[in-house]
């Protein structure tokens, strides 16, 4: 049976993805495996518990099978036991995501991030059973509510119905509604995860878990300052950083988040983001222009202290 106690503290980086051009690959853009085993490593060095390959933020959908599984066997080979690797296993129902769960414990992944039914806005019963028949693999389950991707809603009763699931140990929280963390903690013993950068201070404050996130890709040192801080109890130094970073980590739930990201990873330098692959396409030049001052700000504050 899956450990209940399995531990989901500390912050998880959504992992972007790299791509280099070739012109024999999807769109031009083939993966650059090397860049992103060493990111991989790079977030581990940094202080991060983790990783997530496969997720939105990992262009999954733009992948093709042998490059959607590869990802998670470089991840897991990257990380090389220093944390854990949560395998995004999202699929259009739980016969396809079942199936990328099987591949993902094969290769070594030691969790599961799973979304409802990708292209069918399903009831109730049938995301049950969606999370139900996943769990025969055997991993532990973090489920993922981000109902606008999604367009379903995984309400907090629903929540404590997906708990009774052994395998369904956390739910990454994405609905940007702060007073669901409570209400899913009444209901059931689940760990609850952010889902959302730019309430991450709030959640935390209120008990959240865990931080499964997309900016720590850019500022993965920052990003476990904050964490440990609010978890320390020093809330006011917790809030000094984030209230610097969060004008650029409000990126994060705009449409063009992946774009946003890894410009701010380029921009930052220490790490490197690059293009997207289709169907996301650049960013505007408003945008860009927008996200570079939103990153600078970050970085100009960074510069005048030590994290």
């Amino acid at each position: 049976m899956t450990d209940r106690n399995f531990d989901l503290g500390g912050v998880v980086v959504a992992t972007t993805l790299p791509f280099k051009e070739d012109a024999s690959a999807p769109a031009g853009l083939a993966v650059d495996w090397d860049k992103f085993a060493e990111h991989c490593d790079f977030l581990m060095n940094e202080g991060c518990r983790g990783v997530g390959p496969n997720g939105s933020l990992g262009e999954y959908e733009a992948l093709t099978d042998e490059e959607r599984r590869k990802v998670i066997q470089v991840a897991v080979k990257a990380v090389d036991g220093r944390g854990i690797v949560i395998a995004g296993v999202h699929g259009t129902g739980w016969h396809t995501a079942k199936k990328w769960a099987e591949y993902a414990k094969e290769d070594g992944a030691d969790g599961l991030l799973l979304l409802p039914p990708t292209i069918y806005k399903a009831n109730d019963d049938e995301i049950v059973e969606h999370f139900a028949k996943v769990a025969e693999v055997g991993l532990p389950i973090m489920a993922y509510n981000n109902p606008f991707s999604t367009k379903i809603d995984l309400m907090p009763e629903l929540i404590a119905r997906l708990a009774e699931i052994p395998e369904v140990v956390a739910i990454k929280e994405f609905s940007g509604d702060i007073r669901r963390i409570l209400a899913i903690k009444e209901l059931c013993d689940i760990d609850v995860i952010c889902g959302t950068d730019d309430l991450l201070f709030e959640s935390l404050v209120v008990g959240a878990d865990g931080w499964f996130a997309g900016y720590p890709n850019a500022f993965p040192k920052e990003a476990v300052a904050i964490y440990d801080l609010v978890k320390a109890g020093d809330i006011p130094a917790a809030f000094e950083i984030y209230e610097q970073l969060i004008t650029v980590f409000r990126w994060d739930t705009k449409t063009e988040f992946v774009q946003a990201i890894k410009l701010s990873m380029d921009i930052h330098g220490r790490t490197y983001g690059g293009p997207t692959r289709p169907p996301r396409g650049p960013l505007s030049p408003e945008q860009h222009k927008q996200v570079t001052i939103d990153t600078k700000k970050a970085l100009d504050y960074i510069a005048t202290r030590k994290v």
